[in-house]
């Protein structure tokens, strides 16, 4: 996966970001909305865009867009920096082969340690019974 030409596919798109301001809030388009699209992407392998497609269901819309906002700058150029490495981060992340499990037995030293602490506990709380009669 070469980032600079994902780079290239990206579309931007600068919208009026949402909530308080003041005056300068209506003459300024800071919110950032990058579009990437997954399906017709030409530095993607199929395999890599079944990958994204499966793991990235909720942010892939039906077209095969994937669609991000950023708006935590009130600068636009900061925004669409901040946009790009998380977008490089989501697709870097879901690229990753997945870790394989390998089973292990637990050691020789831990299960006589469990069987001591039990040993332990159940002394502890044979202790706490009332004495029978016998």
């Amino acid at each position: 996966m070469n980032k600079e030409s994902l780079i290239k596919e990206l579309h931007f798109k600068a919208i009026r970001s949402s909530g308080a301001g003041g005056q300068h809030v209506n003459k300024v388009s800071s919110k950032i909305e990058l579009t990437f699209d997954v399906i017709n992407s030409q530095h993607l392998s199929l395999n890599q865009k079944e990958t994204l497609q499966n793991k990235l269901a909720n942010r892939v819309n039906k077209e095969g867009i994937l669609i991000l906002f950023c708006d935590q700058s009130r600068s636009q150029h900061k925004n669409k920096e901040l946009a790009i490495k998380r977008f490089i981060e989501i697709i870097s992340d879901a690229l990753k082969p997945k870790k394989i499990r390998r089973a292990t037995k637990p050691s020789r030293s831990s299960i006589y340690k469990n069987a001591d602490n039990k040993k332990k506990n159940s002394a502890k709380k044979a202790l706490r019974k009332k004495p029978g009669l016998e």
